[in-house]
């Protein structure tokens, strides 16, 4: 097998795991994205990949993981949760990613129902907030699978067209 054929095998992976990676929580899938194209580059010498596309991926990447932290956040408010309830569910994420995936799921939630009692909220306000915040994390997991399916669309249509 040649390099180019190990390579292109390569990047097959690192683009499945990235797609897997981005409906998990605890997975980085737009870095195994970014991995793989970054991989192609330097193979065949940036010929169809350059600085500049190579670029547009990480900024889909940046998006995506400032995306992830905020859905849990954002979700909150559109469910009537205060300040409160919205940094409590981002200090859920935070602390969520020290307790795997689980933590990643749960954490915004938890995070979210703890602010809004914290505030004097009613039970049944901090869980409305806390159901907004994992409403927002599967917003988030939808955008991601999208993001991930763009920079792979992105990347074929580079190399291929």
């Amino acid at each position: 097998m040649d390099l180019h054929t190990v390579a292109a095998i390569a990047v097959a992976v690192l683009f499945l795991a990235g797609l897997v990676g981005s409906v998990v929580p605890w997975m980085p899938g737009p870095l195994f994205i970014i991995a793989g194209a970054l991989l192609w580059a330097v193979v065949t010498d940036f010929a169809t990949l350059g600085i500049g596309r190579l670029a547009i991926l990480a900024a889909l990447t940046l998006a995506s993981f400032l995306m992830s932290f905020v859905s849990g956040a954002v979700g909150t408010r559109r469910y009537g949760g205060s300040r409160w309830g919205v940094v409590g569910a981002i200090v859920g994420a935070v602390v969520g990613l020290f307790f795997g995936p689980l933590g990643l799921v749960f954490g915004p939630a938890i995070g979210a129902v703890g602010g809004e009692l914290a505030r004097g909220a009613t039970l049944e306000g901090g869980i409305r907030s806390g159901f907004g915040a994992l409403v927002g994390l599967l917003i988030g997991l939808v955008a991601d699978l999208v993001i991930a399916l763009t920079m792979i669309g992105l990347f074929l249509w580079w190399v291929w067209v």
